[in-house]
């Protein structure tokens, strides 16, 4: 019996038209401020140089998402939790901070279906992680 071919996951780019509506559709009208701030707060707290900026949002052929910031540099990325010190892309940057924060928000006091959502959508994107060309770097600022 052969195993069937198990398509990769995709990410694609949200267009300026539905941007709108991409925090409130992921996160939940009563979460997209705070998700979208966590994001962010994340990120500054790992990357010591970042100072803001525009962000791009990504949908997952998987039904996840993550935002990263809109950016060609590379990141110099700490994790004190876990003693992950590297360098990533912008890309691979905005996964380690949108995990933290689907974990975050997974861990908050939320109602069950606030809660299970977020666990549903840092499974998605961990398994997109999984697949990033960064994977490694991705792992080991998040484990």
């Amino acid at each position: 019996m052969s195993q069937a071919a198990v398509a990769p996951i995709t990410s694609t780019i949200v267009d300026d038209e539905q941007r709108m509506a991409f925090l409130p559709t992921y996160f939940g009208v009563n979460l997209m401020i705070r998700g979208e701030g966590l994001v962010y707060n994340y990120l500054r707290s790992f990357c010591e140089a970042y100072t803001g900026g525009l962000w791009n949002y990504f949908e997952l052929s998987n039904g996840g998402f993550y935002m990263a910031p809109a950016s060609t540099e590379r990141f110099k990325i700490e994790v004190c939790s876990n003693f992950y010190s590297g360098e990533m892309s912008a890309d691979a940057a905005g996964i380690v901070a949108s995990l933290y924060a689907l974990c975050h928000l997974a861990n908050s006091p939320l109602h069950p279906r606030d809660a299970d959502r977020m666990i549903d959508h840092y499974h998605r994107l961990l398994a997109f992680a999984s697949e990033h060309p960064e994977a490694r770097a991705i792992h080991g600022a998040c484990d």
